[in-house]
């Protein structure tokens, strides 16, 4: 059976349809999902597009944390689902707390966007696990507010976890993130948060190239064999 992976859409968003995209070339089936409701109509795993939903109010993703749909979304994480927040998507994540520490402002406060090299650091996640660990992948970086930061402690335990999922691999990051961190997970290794753009990535005729492609086939893979 043909996975089916829901993109949920929310005021402001703008790559839910890139997201939509990537899933199909990926073997997967897209479902919308729209963010004023609480039915994720049995899909199973869930994107959290990048953009600038609710207008990026208040703080990046802190409306968003509030949608009907999130309040779906966070007991399906708890019972087990798959998701990937990709930059906006991650702010969510964070806001909601299914992931730890935030996303900020860029050094020098400067909107960042190009390609970027990224070191896959964990490749045992649902949506990694078709990458080698420690392998370079190109994808775009497009956001103002991208720079992760959390407590020392916090960060020691991710690093100490193999929550760090991907790094930007040239120093300093781009956008000045704590510890060159580009990616995390939870505990369960379900959840990931990515600020560049894998979506962008996923063809030979546009972007950087494919690169980006592997975190979705990932998932339909993972779900394969669930």
């Amino acid at each position: 059976m043909t996975a089916r992976v829901g993109v949920v859409t929310f005021p402001g968003s703008l790559d839910d349809a890139d997201a939509a995209r990537a899933v199909i070339l990926a073997g997967g089936q897209p479902v919308p999902l729209w963010h004023g409701e609480r039915n994720l109509h049995g899909v199973d795993a869930v994107i959290l597009p990048g953009g600038f939903s609710y207008g990026d109010y208040l703080r990046c993703g802190a409306i968003a944390r509030f949608a009907p749909v999130m309040a779906a979304l966070v007991p399906a994480v708890a019972a087990g689902l798959p998701v990937l927040g990709i930059c906006n998507g991650f702010q969510i994540l964070c806001e909601a707390h299914l992931l730890p520490g935030a996303l900020t402002r860029n050094r020098g406060l400067h909107f960042v966007c190009r390609d970027v090299r990224l070191r896959v650091e964990n490749s045992s996640t649902p949506w990694t696990s078709g990458y080698c660990g420690g392998q370079e992948i190109t994808v775009p970086l497009k956001s103002g507010e991208g720079a992760y930061v959390t407590d020392p402690a916090t960060l020691a335990e991710l690093e100490a976890r193999g929550q760090v999922v991907a790094r930007y691999a040239d120093f300093p990051a781009p956008n000045g993130s704590q510890a060159n961190v580009a990616g995390i997970c939870d505990e369960s290794g379900r959840v990931v948060g990515l600020m560049p753009h894998p979506e962008h990535a996923v063809e030979a005729l546009t972007g950087p190239g494919r690169d980006g492609l592997g975190f979705f086939a990932s998932v339909i893979s993972a779900l394969a064999v669930a």
